[in-house]
């Protein structure tokens, strides 16, 4: 599956301002996107503002050494949201996962546009151009800098380099091909740094950090003889352990990597009330299906969804849909 990049080309070259946007609790994927592509059009001579509606976690504040990318409300207030002739909405296609700039994307007079690999998709009354069978969203912004003529640069390719590695598990989940190394390696050449980039995301504990994932650790049950593992964290496991929300980025794949773990789930409690809920799996249960049930979605193997009820009710809705699809005839 393939981008029709002349088209998508031609989109960017025709606009001079663009507003780039993309999901709550934005993960490196969702950032470096944003940032790669920022610095791709900057190189094409036009103007760019980042927006997110949430804050970028203090973890992945490194991807960002300029501060480039502003929060909606703290840094720019929606009546002076820039002109924009573009906006480009990167790694999510779902509205429930825009928060606050949906309705940004709602309101705009603008031409919007959405670069995804993501299965699941809303309406936004954007042009989409996906490829779900990518394994990044910072790939496809990899491509873009070939099909523009743009030369990959250390600002462009870190960012990048980080948003496919973080989203390809350090290139070892399924969706990683040859072809993966291939675009890993052309970001190496241009100026990104594995072993800086690493130790920023994976080598920079705090104390809080670890304190919750034990917390998380000692919560972790199975079910149907050890293939289905769930835990979760509540609100005031936060304030106890000084954790921050961010800091359970990740928990959910140290259940998935228990020997005989086939799917896996966490339930985090938000400061609004409700559950994130995030699904993994190694097996043949999809978990975008599982997400879709909770008006969710995502990929096969990874996924999630908000689930607004109390906790043991929530618990049981999301154990028993993940263990009803384990179990279902094949």
């Amino acid at each position: 599956m393939s981008l029709p990049w002349d088209e998508l080309v031609e989109v960017f070259q025709n606009n001079r301002r663009f507003v780039l946007t993309s999901h709550i609790r934005p993960d490196c994927d969702a950032l470096g996107s944003e940032l790669g592509l920022a610095g791709i059009l900057h190189a094409m001579g036009k103007e760019v503002t980042i927006i997110n509606a949430h804050e970028t976690p203090p973890n992945l504040v490194f991807i960002d050494p300029k501060k480039s990318i502003k929060t909606l409300e703290v840094d720019v207030k929606r009546e002076a949201i820039p002109q924009h002739d573009l906006l480009v909405i990167l790694d999510t296609s779902a509205w429930a996962q825009l928060g606050p700039m949906g309705d940004i994307v709602r309101m705009t007079k603008a031409n919007k546009i959405i670069i995804d690999h993501h299965v699941s998709e809303d309406d936004l009354g954007a042009t989409s151009y996906k490829n779900t069978t990518c394994e990044a969203t910072g790939r496809l912004i990899t491509e873009l800098a070939d099909h523009v003529g743009v030369r990959l640069t250390s600002e462009i390719a870190t960012p990048l380099f980080a948003a496919l590695v973080t989203d390809t598990g350090w290139l070892r989940f399924p969706s990683v091909t040859a072809s993966s190394y291939e675009v890993a390696a052309r970001l190496i050449n241009g100026g990104a740094d594995p072993t800086w980039i690493y130790g920023q995301l994976y080598e920079q504990e705090t104390l809080s950090r670890s304190r919750l994932r034990g917390v998380i650790l000692s919560r972790l049950e199975t079910l149907h003889s050890g293939r289905l593992v769930h835990t979760y964290v509540r609100n005031t496991d936060f304030s106890e352990t000084g954790a921050l929300p961010s800091d359970t980025e990740d928990a959910i794949n140290q259940g998935l990597a228990i020997k005989g773990t086939e799917v896996a789930t966490i339930l985090v409690e938000q400061k609004t009330g409700g559950f994130k809920i995030s699904l993994r799996s190694r097996c043949h249960v999809d978990c975008s299906q599982v997400a879709a049930v909770f008006g969710g979605g995502g990929h096969k193997a990874a996924a999630g969804a908000f689930i607004d009820e109390p906790f043991e009710i929530a618990q049981s809705k999301v154990v028993n849909a993940l263990g009803e699809a384990l179990l279902a005839p094949r």
